[in-house]
C-alpha cells in the first residue's frame, strides 16, 4: 500500500469508469466539431492578473478559490479556475482574430483547479469541456451554442436537465440597474463581505446560495425590467431562435453567473438529481473581456460542461452508457512457440484497427482464460503445441462457448469477418 493518496478534494480516474468520462468528452465534443469549432489546448496556469482582470477581482474564484504561487523567477501564476479567459488570451496572442474569419470558433477540454470545500459534486480539480465563438454579436451564435449543448446531453440520453435563461443588459442599460440593485441592497442586513460586494458588484449578490441572504432578495428590482430596447430585442431574438430549434428552456429573471466577464445572454444547465450542486453547465455572452484582458472589442460568447456532473447526472437518472469492448480478441498461448505466433497474430489484428490483448507472463491456461474473462473480450484464441503441430489455433466465442479449429494463417481474416 503506497503512503501517498490523492489531494484532498481530487479524484483519480480508472478504468472501468474512466471509459465513462472519455465518453462523455466525446459525446459533448461532437457536435461541436460538427459546427465549425477548431481543436485548442492552453497552459495549466496563466498569469494571475489574466483571471483577476477577465473573471473579477472580487469574485470568490480570485479572493478565496484561485491556487496562486510565485515562481523561482518572481512571476505571479495561478492554475487556471475556468477556460475562458485562458482560451482568448491564447486566440488574441496568436491573433487568430486577425485572418478575417470571424467568429473564431474554438473547443477546448482540460483540468480546472478551485480550493472550494469539497463535496459530491465540487471537487478541487475538476473537468470541463468548453466552446467559445469569438469575434461576432449576433443572437444566432448564441442559440447555436445552447443548441449544441442540448443536442450533447441528448445523446447521452440524459433527460431530467433544464435550461434557464436571461439576460443581463449591456454597458447602456446595466449601470442604471446596477445603482437601482445596489439601492436595494444598502437597506438589507448583510454581512460585512456582502456589504463590500454591493459595492464592487452587486449582481453577485443576487448569486449568494446563502439562506440568509436569499430570503431577503424577494421584491429585489429584476435586470429585465431594465433591459434597453437592443438588449430586449436581442434577447427575443435567442429566445425564438432556441424556441424553433425546439429546444425547451426557463426564463429566470435571477439568474446571473458568478463570473464578472458576463453580458446579455446568460444561461445554465441544471439536473435536478444532483441535490445542492445542481448545475452541469453554463454561459453566456462576454462582449467586453477581450478588451478587459488589453484586446481589442471583441464581442464573444461561450459554455463550460462540467464532465464531472455530467458523468453524476447520467448515474442519477440510470443511464448505462453503451461503451465499446476495450478488448475484441484475447489471445491465450501454451508455450514458446505458441506465445511468438500469437504475438505475431495479436500484432496484425490490432493493425486492422481490432481491440486485442495476449496473456502475459507466462501464466498457466486456468489463469490466462480467467484474465481473458476478464477482459471483456468475444473472442479468445489459444494455441498450444499440439495446435500448432496441426497447423490450427482454437478459436473460442466466449459468449456462447463454442470453440472450432480455424487454420494459423486464416485466422485473422476470420476474426475480421466475424468482428465486422
Amino acid at each position: 500500500m503506497s503512503t501517498f493518496k490523492a489531494p484532498k478534494g481530487t479524484y483519480d480516474l480508472i478504468p472501468p469508469d474512466s471509459a465513462k468520462y472519455l465518453a462523455v468528452r466525446e459525446a459533448i465534443t461532437a457536435p461541436l466539431r460538427n459546427s465549425g469549432y477548431g481543436y485548442i489546448e492552453t497552459p495549466g496556469f496563466e498569469s494571475v492578473e489574466l483571471f483577476a482582470r477577465g473573471v473579477g477581482e472580487s469574485t470568490d474564484i480570485v479572493t478565496k478559490e484561485m491556487y496562486a504561487f510565485e515562481t523561482k523567477g518572481g512571476d505571479r501564476l495561478a492554475l487556471r479556475p475556468e477556460g475562458t479567459a485562458s482560451v482568448l488570451r491564447a486566440a488574441l496572442e496568436a491573433n487568430l482574430h486577425k485572418t478575417g474569419n470571424l467568429p473564431v470558433k474554438l473547443w477546448y477540454s482540460g483540468s480546472y483547479y478551485r480550493y472550494e470545500r469539497p463535496q459530491k459534486g465540487r471537487y478541487r480539480h475538476f473537468s470541463q469541456v468548453g466552446a467559445e465563438a469569438i469575434g461576432a454579436e449576433d443572437p444566432a451564435l448564441d442559440a447555436e451554442l445552447i443548441i449544441l449543448a442540448d443536442q450533447a446531453y441528448r445523446s447521452l440520453g440524459l433527460r431530467d436537465f433544464r435550461i434557464l435563461l436571461n439576460s443581463l443588459g449591456d454597458k447602456e442599460c446595466r449601470p442604471v440597474y446596477r445603482a437601482a440593485l445596489q439601492d436595494f441592497l444598502r437597506g438589507l442586513d448583510l454581512d460585512e463581505d456582502t456589504r463590500r460586494r454591493v459595492d464592487i458588484n452587486p449582481l453577485r449578490v443576487l448569486d449568494d446560495k446563502r439562506e440568509s441572504v436569499q430570503k431577503q432578495l424577494t421584491g429585489a428590482p429584476l435586470l429585465r425590467d431594465y433591459l434597453c430596447d437592443a438588449c430586449k430585442a436581442y434577447h427575443e431574438e435567442v429566445r425564438e431562435l432556441i424556441t424553433a430549434a425546439g429546444v425547451s428552456f426557463e426564463d429566470d429573471p435571477k439568474l446571473v453567473r458568478g463570473l464578472d466577464y458576463y453580458t446579455r445572454t446568460t444561461f445554465e444547465f441544471v439536473h435536478d438529481g444532483l441535490g445542492s450542486q445542481s448545475a452541469v453547465g453554463g454561459g453566456g455572452r462576454y462582449d467586453g473581456l477581450s478588451e478587459m484582458i488589453g484586446g481589442p472589442a471583441l464581442p464573444s460568447v461561450g459554455w463550460a460542461l462540467g464532465v464531472d456532473r455530467t458523468v453524476l447526472a447520467l448515474e442519477a437518472e440510470g443511464i448505462e452508457l453503451q461503451l465499446p469492448a476495450s478488448t475484441s480478441v484475447f489471445a491465450v498461448p501454451l508455450g514458446e512457440e505458441a506465445r511468438r505466433i500469437l504475438f505475431g497474430k495479436i500484432t496484425e489484428l490490432r493493425k486492422l484497427g481490432v481491440a486485442a490483448d495476449f496473456a502475459y507472463g507466462g501464466k498457466g491456461l486456468k489463469g490466462a482464460m480467467k484474465n481473458a474473462n476478464r477482459s471483456g473480450a468475444r473472442y479468445t484464441i489459444v494455441a498450444g503445441e499440439r495446435d500448432l503441430a496441426e497447423g490450427v489455433v482454437q478459436l473460442k466465442d466466449m459468449e456462447s462457448g463454442e470453440q472450432t479449429a480455424v487454420g494459423v494463417n486464416e485466422i485473422v481474416a476470420e476474426l475480421e469477418s466475424r468482428l465486422g
